[in-house]
């Protein structure tokens, strides 16, 4: 009996001591999730100096979606109830600033510090239709809510649809 339960015991050991094939090199597990995830848009890289993401205030919202060309899908959106809100959607391109285009002589630049979006001060005339009552964008300052590609493409604005997807 004792002689059977050796040798079960060195064929475990046995069994424990094998070398991965060396044909086939392999990362952890964790490591090939976490790259997957990231691939998908459901967790950021590392890096804390790209404007995509969302960006929030106690009733605001901006979502930027890296497309294309380096352009993003960006749209803004404020909601102080009562029928006064605005809601943007065009395009943004980041460089020392980030200008965002929301079509029809809405063209803004938008400070950015890596970690909040500044609006500016006073506005351009033609951004006024995308507001109702007396709301504005103006001096908003949004902070980085997420840096997840997914959560700004689900992002809604005040009127319901999607501010940087397609509803």
């Amino acid at each position: 009996m004792i002689r059977g339960a050796l040798v079960f015991a060195a064929l475990l050991l046995a069994g424990c001591d094998r070398a991965a094939p060396s044909n086939a090199p392999r990362e952890p597990a964790g490591v090939a999730l976490e790259r997957a995830a990231e691939a998908a848009g459901l967790i950021a890289a590392p890096v804390r100096d790209r404007p995509v993401g969302v960006f929030a205030s106690e009733t605001a919202r901006l979502c930027l979606v890296p497309e294309s060309g380096g352009a993003l899908s960006a749209g803004a959106s404020v909601d102080y109830g009562a029928g006064q809100r605005c809601v943007a959607r065009g395009v943004a391109r980041a460089g020392a600033v980030m200008t965002a285009e929301w079509g029809r002589g809405c063209t803004v630049e938008l400070r950015y510090d890596g970690d909040a979006l500044v609006f500016p001060a006073t506005f351009p005339a033609g951004c006024e239709p995308r507001c109702s009552g007396r709301a504005s964008l103006a001096g908003l300052r949004l902070e980085r809510l997420s840096d997840s590609v997914a959560e700004a493409r689900r992002t809604r604005g005040a009127d319901g649809r999607l501010l940087c997807g397609d509803d």
